[in-house]
């Protein structure tokens, strides 16, 4: 620290806090917001220290200093015990007999014009026939007519018996059994169906856990203050929480193959994402390439998840920067 100038012993006091709390959310996955809501914030911000982390070490190296290794270490460290958060390879083994998979936020077909696009519902549709999906999981469905697509079995849902807002999966495999899990005080929930491929019945899910209600793109998250804005956070995770457990006691009544789909509103770095990928795999981080970004935000987030039984094998993964929603939707293509 003494051969540093005083602007380089600022910018590593910066680089120590940023690599010390990206040390500590670590830790995040392993700790339920329910016990410690504030460990949900900062699985929120690992994206944001892992990039901090990636530009301080840059600075270092290039000017050879040995304050490199202290944001190397805590990546290091990472590397082994942390969701990776850039794939550098991907897997395209796609068979003509396997599952494809789609999941999207549609926000409802944009029926409230929360964007100037055009002709949504057309071009939407137009990318999903080209897609050709097996199985097609929607959130923030709308279920007027003019909305409705064409598959052969379809389970829609609304949230409410007077609205039309819910969710939808549709289906070219015979639906046999559909349900879902009602979530108390909240406009989010999980819906599920039992789909019958051949001899094997697969129990699909379709998640939307509780949404944080902020907007990214205004001060403070559209809210008053920060204070504010950390309240509602803990109040939504811990939502998330109690969500998450109704879905681990509801699977431990399947025994078959299932797989979960949809919007977490959370990251790879949460106790929620923790939870639910025992015993299953990510499909993107099985097939997938890049950062996987499924929010429509400057930076790249991923809340939007495919996840399988570990007996199944994930041949293919897609993102689409489809920009007609503020998700993107994601593809994949399983087998067993």
């Amino acid at each position: 620290m003494k051969k540093l100038s005083f602007i380089d012993k600022l910018i590593y006091v910066i680089n120590s806090l940023m690599a010390f709390f990206l040390l500590f959310s670590y830790a995040t996955p392993y700790v339920s917001p329910q016990s410690i809501p504030v460990f949900a914030i900062v699985s929120l911000l690992v994206p944001f220290l892992l990039i901090a982390n990636i530009l301080f070490f840059l600075y270092w190296l290039i000017k050879l200093k040995k304050q490199l290794f202290t944001s190397l270490i805590i990546l290091a460290i990472g590397w082994f015990i942390s969701t990776p958060f850039y794939k550098l390879t991907t897997k395209n083994n796609a068979l003509n007999n396997d599952l494809k998979i789609m999941s999207y936020n549609v926000r409802a077909f944009n029926h409230w014009k929360w964007t100037d696009e055009k002709n949504t519902v057309s071009k939407i549709k137009k990318f999903l026939n080209q897609q050709n999906p097996d199985i097609l999981i929607i959130q923030e469905n709308i279920s007027y007519p003019k909305y409705l697509l064409d598959f052969k079995y379809s389970f829609i849902k609304n949230k409410y018996k007077k609205g039309h807002l819910g969710s939808a999966i549709y289906s070219n495999f015979p639906i046999i059994n559909k349900g879902n899990i009602n979530f108390k005080n909240s406009a989010n929930e999980i819906t599920f169906v039992d789909i019958l491929k051949k001899t094997d019945t697969i129990r699909v899910y379709n998640f939307h856990l509780q949404s944080l209600q902020i907007s990214p793109n205004k001060e403070n998250f559209g809210e008053k203050d920060s204070k504010k804005l950390i309240k509602n956070l803990e109040q939504k995770f811990t939502q998330q929480a109690v969500q998450t457990e109704l879905f681990l006691e509801h699977q431990k009544k399947w025994k078959g193959k299932k797989i979960i789909c949809g919007d977490f509103n959370n990251t790879a770095y949460s106790w929620v994402y923790k939870q639910i990928i025992r015993n299953k795999k990510d499909a993107f981080l099985e097939a997938g390439k890049g950062f996987g970004k499924t929010f429509r935000y400057w930076f790249p987030m991923r809340i939007d998840f495919i996840l399988v039984d570990d007996s199944m094998n994930v041949n293919q993964f897609k993102n689409f920067s489809f920009k007609y929603s503020d998700h993107f939707p994601i593809l994949a293509r399983v087998n067993w």
